[in-house]
């Protein structure tokens, strides 16, 4: 099987180690990865702060890099949900409506894609610490994901997965509201840290990039006792 490379511009510029981490699980799971270096954003930033036409030229592109009837794969939970949801709201019944359905169809969260498509979740990994697990808004509201991470990391070798209270609960990343919004998104972020520090874990694991950067900022500048990682880099760990 052959994918495409879905590589959001926040692993871009602020996680490369994502997304070679990516290639790294998708390639042991026996699949051919190509990437197309041309790629930007998807839109969803301008989407949900309001600038739909120019969310609609991101749109295109986007529609434009991806040419090949194949999936398209990422660790970008937010992207796919994006994608999904409400790129009919842009390219229904427009000169792109047969592109974008082919998009959507092929397009998914690299979590969702090894365990339901591949149906491979045995990489060898194994993580020694103790961790808890943050369910984003994506997964829950838009891509109705939720287990495929819990069960790709209970093939993990030595890690200890502990529940956090209202682990579905928001962190507060959302686009700009996070910057329209900061005592409110601030609030939330600690909320859903505080949470996480209360399981005695020693990190805090995620699969949607907006709360990865959300917690870890806040965790950092706030000097708490936690980490907060991606999902992809803890099952690369160990091999």
């Amino acid at each position: 099987m052959i994918i495409d490379l879905l590589i959001p511009f926040y692993v871009d510029q602020f996680y490369p180690a994502i997304g070679m981490n990516a290639v790294k699980l998708l390639e042991k799971a026996g699949v051919e990865v190509h990437y197309n270096p041309e790629q930007t954003s998807c839109g969803q930033l301008a989407f949900t702060s309001g600038f739909w036409d120019e969310a609609k030229v991101l749109g295109e592109k986007f529609i434009h890099d991806f040419p090949n009837d194949r999936p398209i794969v990422g660790p970008a939970a937010s992207c796919v949900a994006y994608i999904r949801k409400h790129f009919h709201q842009l390219f229904h019944n427009t000169a792109s409506h047969l592109e974008y359905k082919r998009i959507v169809r092929n397009v998914w969260d690299i979590s969702n894609f090894l365990v339901h498509q591949l149906q491979f979740t045995q990489f060898g990994a194994s993580f020694p610490h103790k961790v808890t697990y943050h369910d984003s808004c994506s997964l829950q509201t838009e891509n109705a994901l939720s287990d495929q991470g819990r069960m790709l990391l209970s093939k993990v070798k030595g890690l200890e997965l502990v529940e956090m209270k209202d682990s579905a609960s928001c962190c507060g990343a959302d686009g700009l509201f996070s910057q329209q919004f900061e005592e409110l998104s601030v609030a939330l972020a600690h909320q859903k840290i505080q949470a996480a520090i209360d399981t005695g874990a020693e990190y805090l694991i995620t699969t949607d990039l907006e709360c990865l950067m959300q917690l870890e900022g806040y965790a950092k500048k706030q000097q708490l006792p936690i980490k907060v990682i991606h999902l992809v880099d803890v099952l690369a760990s160990g091999w």
